[in-house]
């Protein structure tokens, strides 16, 4: 599923327009942003968490010509998938049957 087809199904089933349903996904979209941007966790209970996690500085190695390089300290979203979910798709994986 993409951004639009969420969009899509949004609108569908709350019975709200396109636009209105954009612009839900959006604010959604940028709340999670703007939490983990600031060094926050998100949570959805049952779906998963998200986090920022910091690596540190290192020295690293060019592939192509061998000289050794600096890379920097970065921050990588990362998503820990939630208990449900992963029994949930295990179970349909062992069964065959439909989510």
């Amino acid at each position: 599923m993409n951004k639009s087809e969420l969009i899509e199904k949004l609108a569908e089933r709350s019975g709200i327009n396109v636009m209105q349903a954009e612009e839900v996904v959006n604010l959604i979209y940028r709340k999670m942003r703007d939490t983990m941007v600031n060094g926050g966790r998100i949570e959805i209970r049952g779906f998963g968490s998200f986090v920022v996690k910091e690596y540190q500085a290192y020295q690293g190695r060019n592939p192509k010509t061998g000289e050794k390089i600096h890379v920097p300290p970065k921050k990588l979203p990362f998503f820990k998938v939630g208990k449900e979910l992963k029994e949930r798709i295990d179970n349909v994986a062992d069964t065959g049957e439909g989510v």
